[in-house]
């Protein structure tokens, strides 16, 4: 339900792990929804680099080249964080 809510978010938006929780139904599920991401079989094509911390902060990122190639995925799609 994570990664299928995760691909719908358009390239150059960002939602946090909290909004993902209330889309899914769980609104209490932040952390669960942040595995979800941790396990992602295929960054960035589940474009899982697009979830944030709700206080603004990346968050982690499991693909190659870790929270820095995160931070050019979205620079890249002209997130500015």
């Amino acid at each position: 339900m994570v990664w299928k809510e995760i691909a719908k978010i358009p390239s150059g938006q960002t939602r946090t792990y909290r909004e993902l929780a209330e889309k899914i139904g769980r609104p209490k599920s932040s952390r669960a929804v942040a595995n979800a991401c941790g396990k992602n079989p295929i960054p960035p094509t589940i474009p899982c680099h697009r979830v944030i911390r709700t206080d603004g902060n990346l968050g982690g990122y499991s693909g190659e080249g870790g929270i820095e190639q995160k931070r050019k995925l979205l620079k890249n799609e002209g997130v500015i964080i």
